[in-house]
């Protein structure tokens, strides 16, 4: 990836833009100043809104690796409106950058007068929101037989219910988001619908004040919407009509794009949800299917079905049973009478029919471009289908008649095309302000090969040396959870330090504690590798302990492997061990001021012919294998 040849931004007469400079720095710096009381827009934040600009201008796809510290969001932001889109869709891969969009970078870009009079707003999936019909039935006690409120478990969902019912009567949204406690899942399903209930709000009573119906409202009227990725997979799984109409479509944290579309464009059949939509729809004819769906998976688990649900026989029978008897039950239920009380719950269970039979339509049509499988989904079994490429649908509804930006700290090898952008994209990489060389160090022991077995003891031991030299103040990172345990039982208690493991504690109050408790070290798996901002000597190492490759028996990656053939390990596993390893490193430094120690635990790093690849990926950090060089820089710490 490499930078490009820049030309500045100006305005052009009548407020339109084009190239020339002075607004959009002018603009970056603006918002500098409010942030830190004064300051400068930085030199790859101006590159990358420049970029962004012209990209709109011209209707060319652009991807940019952005650095920890550039200030992307600002940049993009900044590059799309002065660029002269119309509607901007910001996809992001986390509700905390969806919070930090709409509660802080949003309006400093308003108040810095970007656009005058801009607005914004956010837009979730329909689920997120309650639904006023629901509600209005719920209250009526129709729900009842489903809360079972002869139980003691039924009768707290039934206050929870009743604690929802008072929110929605002066909540100006009906954002789940806002409610100052969190509901059960069996109280919010209650006053709730799913995109696969909802018949739609020119069938439904309350469509005129809907939450989710006022959501869309505002953001058709929007210059920007923030939505999160999986919203974006749903728009384009539905072929376009989820999203309002916009002309350039960011994607935030890109490198999670590929999985969460994947997941977003296939199916999952649990039967789970073969009992909810026989509950709604009174369809107490589905339970012997919905047994026999579960009797057929579970000697199924773990197991991908090479030729789709219908290279199993029993499977394939099962389903088209089920299909069958969906086909059936919406006939009956279409045929009953129903007042005007009772056909919105007819409607909303009409289209969990109907998508229930498409969605077992999809599973047995699946062919050699899907990849099929059983897994463990909680408590129960689910039969899931993903397409092994999503570029295909990206291509044909995102990028269709949007200007695509695709943007993130790390950008694997091959994303653009990975997700359908054509050989016209433009890629920049921006940097970072961080002064990495001089302010961290990646660190690669000397250890016995993972896969030895002598090489747990000697990374607890190696790890022991570490948190000690660096003074607690750790954050170790673990690629599974009995190593993250196992570690946690060889050190915890064995140093005068702190040490939280994962399940000590919600995340939110884990990272408060960590963040306070300076000497304290937390030890975590993947779900802190990235999303974690710890800036300040709290976090001063961070220590991975082996390179996070993917799972050999994933399915869509094992699918995914066999139609790259002799690439399959160049075109698979090195871009997402690089991206993974990227993300957990990036934890360390976060501010200009931070400074400290990545360590990873795995020789691979420093002795396999592919390491380059990898290395490429990290910050340029100095680098070393004497322990030596670790003691020197944190008796050096500032």
């Amino acid at each position: 990836m490499e930078a490009v040849g820049q030309e500045p931004l100006t305005a052009a007469p009548g407020g339109a833009w084009c190239s020339g400079g002075v607004d959009a720095r002018a603009a970056l710096e603006v918002l500098a100043g409010a942030l830190d009381g004064g300051g400068e827009a930085r030199a790859g934040q101006m590159a990358m809104a420049e970029a962004v600009a012209r990209a709109v201008r011209d209707g060319r796809p652009l991807v940019v690796r952005a650095g920890t510290g550039t200030g992307k969001t600002w940049a993009y932001l900044v590059g799309a409106l002065l660029g002269g889109a119309d509607a901007v869709v910001v996809a992001t891969a986390t509700k905390a950058l969806q919070d930090q969009l709409s509660g802080k970078d949003l309006p400093a870009i308003a108040a810095a007068g970007v656009r005058p009079g801009m607005t914004w707003a956010v837009l979730k999936g329909r689920s997120n929101y309650l639904c006023r019909q629901a509600a209005a039935e719920a209250d009526r006690d129709a729900d009842q037989p489903a809360l079972d409120v002869g139980t003691t478990a039924g009768r707290a969902v039934g206050r929870e219910v009743a604690r929802l019912l008072a929110w929605a009567e002066t909540s100006p949204t009906g954002d789940r988001a806002e409610l100052d406690f969190e509901p059960s899942p069996a109280a919010w399903t209650s006053v709730s619908v799913g995109a696969d209930q909802c018949p739609g709000a020119k069938e439904c009573p309350s469509g005129e004040t809907c939450f989710a119906e006022d959501a869309h409202r505002r953001a058709r009227e929007a210059d920007v919407v923030v939505v999160n990725l999986h919203l974006l997979g749903a728009h384009v799984a539905s072929g376009g009509h989820v999203l309002p109409e916009h002309d350039v479509l960011v994607l935030d944290e890109a490198h999670e794009a590929p999985e969460v579309m994947a997941g977003a464009l296939g199916v999952s059949l649990t039967p789970g949800r073969v009992t909810a939509v026989a509950r709604l729809a009174s369809a107490t004819g589905l339970s012997r299917h919905r047994d026999r769906l579960d009797q057929v998976l579970e000697p199924l688990v773990g197991t991908r079905l090479a030729a789709g649900a219908t290279g199993d026989a029993t499977v394939g029978e099962t389903l088209t049973d089920l299909a069958e008897a969906l086909r059936r039950e919406r006939a009956t239920l279409r045929a009953l009478p129903a007042d005007a009380a009772g056909k919105p719950r007819r409607d909303r269970a009409t289209k969990a029919l109907d998508s229930l039979a498409a969605d077992v339509g999809t599973v047995l049509e699946a062919g050699d471009d899907d990849v099929t499988w059983v897994e463990q989904a909680g408590s129960q079994r689910a039969l899931r289908v993903a397409p092994i490429d999503v570029g295909g649908e990206l291509a044909r509804v995102a990028w269709a008649a949007t200007t695509p930006i695709l943007t993130s700290a790390t950008i694997p090898v091959g994303l653009g095309s990975q997700l359908g952008l054509g050989p016209a994209t433009v890629e920049l990489d921006v940097g970072s302000p961080f002064d990495y060389r001089r302010r961290a160090l990646l660190y690669v022991p000397r250890l016995p090969d993972p896969r030895h077995p002598g090489h747990e003891a000697a990374a607890h031991a190696e790890l022991k040396f570490l948190v000690t030299a660096a003074g607690g103040r750790t954050l170790a990172l673990f690629t599974s959870w009995r190593a993250m345990r196992a570690a946690h039982g060889a050190l915890a208690g064995r140093l005068p330090y702190r040490i939280l493991a994962q399940d000590d504690l919600p995340k939110p109050a884990l990272l408060d504690v960590f963040r306070s408790d300076e000497t304290s070290c937390l030890f975590a798996t993947m779900g802190f590798w990235q999303g974690v901002d710890v800036p300040g000597s709290a976090c001063s190492l961070v220590v991975i302990d082996r390179l996070p490759f993917p799972r050999p028996d994933d399915p869509v990656a094992q699918a995914r492997r066999e139609r790259a053939g002799a690439d399959a390990f160049a075109a698979v596993d090195l871009p997402h061990v690089a991206t993974r390893l990227a993300q957990g490193a990036g934890r360390l430094i976060r501010s200009t001021t931070d400074r400290g120690v990545v360590a990873v635990l795995d020789c691979r790093l420093a002795e396999s012919s592919y390491r380059p690849v990898i290395l490429s990926a990290l910050p340029p950090m100095r680098r070393t294998r004497d322990r030596a060089d670790v003691t020197a820089f944190f008796a050096a710490d500032e």
